[in-house]
């Protein structure tokens, strides 16, 4: 494939804008936006200057619990409006080489789509069905800088705009960024050292397992352009799935992968050749990698566990469960903002699945 040039064409005021609605849009923080359109005009001149020299700005880093402890990493608005630009151009480049099955953060595909295509390829199957659900560890951490860089310059030749998305991958290379995170779980166990929880052990031991990051591996967690790089990263992974192994019913959702195949010993053999391939990426399979009888135990994907009986039942997966109560609680007590898009996302989820009854038992 022809690699792309003359991408900085695209730093224009109109693509800012267009991405500033986009962050305008997804901010929480209305005081934000408040101060940023106070003086628009030259704000977005400024977002446009800073493209000729620049430099990542600082992220907010936070730990929070939902329902499992893990980091969020915030950016301030010009950051925010620079990384969508750069996410809006970054797409359009690699969208063509990813395939279908990659229904990750990509428009017209995302969780809905992925569950209809696992739907239509376990009906379209007939007797003992297997699955290999491979699940990569600590994903986003173990990212290699060099192995992501060299895979983008096969795809893209315009320096100026490779400057500035290498400057995203690097920016969680900064020290600041495992200062933070060590600061954050050193202080919330302490708290719960000190707290009368009955699980406060289990929950000491879930914020220990949070890694810190290496230099020159992992993405920025939350924004956009990660994301992107994230489903580009396994792209080679998912053209030697589908073109090497030859396996016709492959699905991937950022990290998780399934492998439907009525032949359970090949799939042994693909779970080590899947096994290799990783390697070479500075990746491993986690331990709840595994090879399943779908017929008899379902299988576990995109948050809903799917079942064949005489037709295919989805059953929402526990943890979304008790995700979804718990935020039903805090939307009861008003303590998320955008408490109707929270109660719309789950409605749409659960309609997906024979577990609509669950949505109005809890929705407030």
């Amino acid at each position: 494939m022809k690699r792309v040039g003359n991408l900085v064409n695209d730093f224009t005021i109109e693509n800012i804008i267009k991405a500033y609605k986009t962050v305008r849009k997804n901010t929480l923080n209305k005081n934000k936006i408040y101060k940023f359109e106070e003086y628009y005009t030259s704000n977005i001149s400024h977002v446009f200057r800073l493209l000729n020299d620049y430099k990542v700005g600082k992220y907010n880093i936070f730990l929070i619990k939902d329902p499992k402890y893990r980091i969020i990493m915030s950016q301030n608005i010009n950051d925010k409006i620079i990384n969508h630009l750069m996410a809006d151009i970054l797409i359009k480049v690699l969208e063509p080489s990813l395939i279908s099955a990659n229904v990750a953060s990509r428009k017209g595909k995302g969780t809905s789509y992925g569950i209809k295509c696992l739907k239509k390829y376990l009906n379209s199957m007939n007797g003992e069905v297997y699955a290999l659900k491979f699940d990569i560890s600590k994903f986003f951490y173990n990212i290699d800088h060099g192995v992501l860089k060299r895979m983008l310059k096969r795809k893209i030749k315009d320096k100026k705009y490779l400057n500035i998305l290498f400057k995203i991958i690097d920016s969680t290379d900064n020290d600041y960024v495992n200062e933070s995170i060590l600061k954050l779980k050193e202080k919330e166990i302490n708290y719960l050292k000190n707290s009368n929880l009955n699980d406060k052990y289990k929950r000491i031991d879930e914020i220990n397992r949070i890694p810190l990051y290496e230099k020159g591996k992992g993405l920025g967690i939350g924004n956009v352009v990660s994301q992107i790089l994230a489903i580009f990263y396994l792209n080679d992974l998912d053209h030697f799935i589908k073109e090497k192994l030859h396996i016709k019913y492959y699905i991937r959702y950022q990290d998780d992968g399934i492998l439907l195949e009525y032949n359970k010993e090949y799939l042994k053999y693909c779970l080590d050749e899947i096994n290799k391939f990783v390697l070479d990426y500075g990746l491993c399979l986690n331990d709840k990698t595994r090879i399943i009888n779908v017929s008899k135990e379902g299988a576990d994907f995109i948050g809903f566990r799917f079942y064949i009986k005489n037709k295919i039942i989805l059953k929402v997966r526990n943890n979304t469960k008790k995700r979804f109560k718990k935020k039903m609680k805090l939307i009861k007590k008003g303590k998320i903002k955008n408490g109707k898009n929270v109660v719309a996302s789950y409605q749409g989820h659960f309609k997906l699945g024979n577990c609509y009854h669950l949505f109005y038992k809890f929705k407030p």
